[in-house]
């Protein structure tokens, strides 16, 4: 596919060698309304006021600098077209009609997702709570808090609600308070890290502080990250922002440079990359918050438009294998076997493609019949459970088409109702970069389960990929085969002229590209959400110790003992630079070890299964992992190339443990 600029508008290209269609195309090319008809043949300028068809001769290569496998659909509108095959027969869910929300609605529906809802309604109080939550924020995640608290405010005073309603002014000038003059009459250290965020000097504090010490500064200054660097490091709002305000020329090229796929990738980070999975439960509900807000924040950036998908009300079976919402499967499996987090058919399913072998030609794009793949369904829904049913009778074609069913069979589609039209907003940022910048950042709050199955479906079709020499299945074919079961939704009934389904055809399979393609990066927590929890949690403790101190010095204790305690905790029998390692779940010794600056994680796991004896030695390297807990983290799992020093210098209050990471 090809986009050309035009004075009219956006020019869209595609063809399709069919005599069939050929015939269809110069038909409807003879003028009117009709010539819009032909979605694979043909011309198809775009613009807010008229949509019109022009003749276009059969395709020239001399027309376009691109290949015809990267202009042809084909692969894309033959999968439509197999999937409105399988359909015909299909029973819709019944769709409950719910009352379109109102802009204040949503926008309160937003503000609950970003753990920000005691701001206002009835259950709104004293926001205390959230304030730590909001000081931590960057100038574009503020900007866009900001944004929502306005719009709901506006929509509660309309309505005459009687119960409190916050302003805007108030909720954000308690973070002016902390300019307030430390206790030595000195700016506090927080003052100073706000002005520069408000200032637009930083992206956010411009150094994490724990306690009253300055750490490393967040990004160097000297080394600007690379055009291919994802940066993990610095708001991608903040980014967006910068890039904003850099010269036209150099935005103009970059997107020029973006029409082919870069080859992106994560700089080593010696504090250690966070995947989703490392972090505890309470920090990660935080990372969910914060990305939320963040990815609000980049789109409010790039002038694109946000909406939330109000959750349809579907009336759904309550058991069986399609047509299931995804937690309700997960539950029937979890009763079967125990821990399991992806559907136990979906796991079947792709298994038995795989036993085909994965060199076949044409995997994924050949369709199974669809008379025979409604009875392996029908014969699947009575027989799975039960173990009975025979997998030798399906051809690998017929699994295929199964999964592809599965996924877009699902009442809720596995992007989410909630975030699925922002998935297929990110075609429309300007970059590739940003694209996966928002792609990460939706990964992230999808529900778990949904996350789980994306992740697994994913890895199976890189594998589909690496075979590509023998099946003729590279990561276009297969974007583009795919793209449809995930972006389409009959169940939220996300319908769309011709001419914008067109136009989504392109964007859907250049995101489903990305997402292939870069999956490693989608799994990733960025540095600087982490950086906020840990901020986050920092206040929160601070906060805590401040309770104490004034309840013990109510109980008459001596406030100066506790103090000394407080501080000595950490220090009391290890010395400056030594870090001890503990194992409980393995043994009960525990380790000392010198921190140098190239002890990693893996060096640790290392020494101390080394000088093990019983249980330990016995473990395999992957099954037992470095942790960091306490100080300003929950606990985190480290990953090997994570550099003691520099984490130590980071959170010099953690503890160290060795253990399995939970299932």
């Amino acid at each position: 596919m090809s986009w050309l600029s035009s004075s009219q508008g956006v020019v869209l290209t595609a063809y399709h060698h069919s005599s069939k269609d050929r015939a269809v195309g110069e038909s409807h090319g003879q003028g009117g309304e009709e010539a819009t008809s032909s979605r694979r043949y043909g011309q198809y300028t775009m613009n807010q006021e008229t949509t019109q068809t022009k003749e276009k001769p059969p395709f020239d290569r001399s027309n376009s600098q691109d290949s015809l496998d990267e202009l042809s659909m084909e692969d894309y509108w033959n999968e439509i077209d197999n999937i409105k095959k399988s359909s015909e027969n299909r029973q819709d869910q019944e769709v409950v009609v719910v009352k379109e929300p109102d802009e204040g609605e949503l926008e309160e529906e937003w503000l609950k997702e970003a753990g920000l809802s005691n701001l206002f309604g009835e259950s709104a109080g004293d926001p205390q709570e959230s304030m730590v939550f909001l000081s931590t924020l960057t100038r574009t995640q503020a900007a866009a808090v900001q944004k929502r608290v306005e719009t709901v405010s506006q929509t509660l005073r309309k309505k005459n609600k009687q119960y409190h309603i916050p302003d805007v002014r108030d909720i954000f000038a308690q973070q002016a308070e902390s300019k307030e003059k430390a206790p030595d009459g000195t700016e506090s250290q927080s003052a100073r890290t706000n002005e520069n965020k408000y200032q637009g000097k930083d992206d956010q504090a411009s150094s994490l502080v724990v306690g009253e010490k300055k750490l490393m500064p967040l990004v160097p200054e000297e080394a600007p990250a690379s055009e291919t660097d994802i940066n993990l490091e610095v708001s991608f709002a903040e980014q967006a922002v910068n890039q904003k305000e850099s010269s036209k020329d150099r935005t103009q090229k970059s997107k020029c440079n973006d029409v082919s796929l870069l080859s992106f990738r994560l700089p080593k980070d010696k504090t250690g990359t966070t995947k989703i999975g490392d972090l505890a439960p309470q920090d990660m509900k935080k990372v969910c918050y914060l990305a939320l807000i963040e990815l609000t924040a980049l789109y409010d950036v790039l002038g694109i438009e946000l909406k939330q998908q109000k959750a349809v009300k579907i009336k759904t079976k309550d058991s069986g294998l399609f047509c299931v919402p995804l937690t309700v499967l997960l539950e029937q499996d979890q009763r079967k076997v125990p821990g399991t987090r992806i559907p136990l058919i979906f796991q079947k399913l792709i298994s038995r493609i795989e036993e085909g072998g994965l060199e076949t030609e044409g995997l994924l794009r050949i369709p199974g019949a669809a008379i025979r793949i409604k009875n392996l369904c029908q014969e699947l829904e009575a027989k799975f459970y039960e173990g009975t049913f025979n997998w030798e009778s399906v051809k690998q074609h017929d699994a295929a088409s199964l999964l592809k069913l599965f996924i877009r069979e699902l009442p809720q589609p596995l992007l989410s109702g909630e975030y699925l039209k922002a998935f297929q907003a990110v075609q429309n940022l300007p970059t590739k970069k940003q694209q996966l910048q928002a792609l990460n950042l939706l990964v992230l709050l999808l529900p778990d389960v949904n996350r789980d199955t994306l992740k697994a479906l994913l890895e199976f079709l890189q594998r589909v990929i690496d075979n590509k020499e023998e099946n003729k299945m590279n990561v276009k074919n297969v974007a583009m085969v795919m793209a449809p079961n995930l972006f389409m939704c009959h169940a939220l009934g996300l319908k769309s002229s011709e001419q914008q389904e067109f136009a989504m055809a392109a964007g859907t399979a250049n995101t489903m590209h990305l997402m292939i393609k870069y999956q490693k990066l989608l799994w990733t927590i960025p540095k600087f959400l982490v950086n906020q929890v840990r901020k986050q949690n920092t206040e929160n403790l601070k906060k805590d110790r401040k309770t104490m101190k004034k309840l013990l010095k109510k109980m008459a204790y001596d406030r100066d003992k506790y103090d000394k305690q407080d501080r000595s905790t950490n220090d009391a029998d290890v010395p400056q630079g030594v870090i001890r390692v503990q194992a409980p779940h393995l043994s009960k010794v525990s380790m000392a070890i010198q921190l140098t600056e190239e002890l990693k994680a893996s060096d640790v796991l290392a020494r101390f299964l080394s000088q093990e004896s019983g249980i330990a030695q016995t473990l395999k390297k992957g099954e037992v992992f470095l942790y960091e807990v306490g100080g300003n983290i929950g606990e985190r799992c480290l990953d090997d190339d994570t550099y003691m020093k520099d984490l130590y210098q980071l959170n010099p209050n953690a503890e160290w443990v060795i253990k399995s990471k939970p299932s």
